[in-house]
């Protein structure tokens, strides 16, 4: 298994990725333009015949915070470490770029914890964040679980 930077060919198979899970309610859906417009922000795990099977995001937010977001993880790959690799990748990046925090909304807080990150209540992120949440169908009503990660803490 073999993170890497994604590519532009990758970009229109992270959207199908991404949107089969936002279709069921278990994460926001993507857009194409977005996806485009951020693809520095992604990583990716291919099969052998090159197709994306997993892919995540870390998008800056601020001087000392960025955000994973997008973890997909193709359901015939899931529970063999890809999403973790995914977001070891992010951590690593985060450290290496000096963000010292990063953070997620999931509904999927378990696996994030057994990764290190530490639940929160949403209103102790900085409101800069929720810039993207007008556009959710769930606004104002969030029920994704926010946490953070300290990326110093880690070293």
């Amino acid at each position: 298994m073999k993170v890497e930077k994604a590519k532009i060919d990758d970009v229109k198979s992270m959207h199908k990725l991404v949107n089969q899970f936002a279709q069921k309610g278990e994460m926001l859906p993507r857009a194409l333009s977005e996806m485009y417009e951020n693809l520095r922000d992604y990583f990716v795990i291919r099969n052998r015949a090159g197709r994306v099977t997993a892919c995540v995001a870390l998008h800056i937010s601020w001087s000392d915070l960025a955000e994973v977001k997008a973890l997909a993880v193709d359901k015939q790959k899931q529970k063999k470490g890809m999403g973790s690799a995914l977001v070891v990748a992010c951590i690593k990046e985060a450290e290496k770029l000096g963000i010292p925090r990063i953070f997620c909304l999931t509904y999927k807080p378990g696996f994030f914890k057994k990764m290190g990150f530490k639940e929160v209540d949403k209103m102790e992120l900085p409101r800069k964040i929720w810039a993207e949440c007008f556009n959710c169908p769930k606004f104002p009503d969030c029920d994704e679980v926010a946490l953070v990660y300290d990326v110093k803490a880690a070293e």
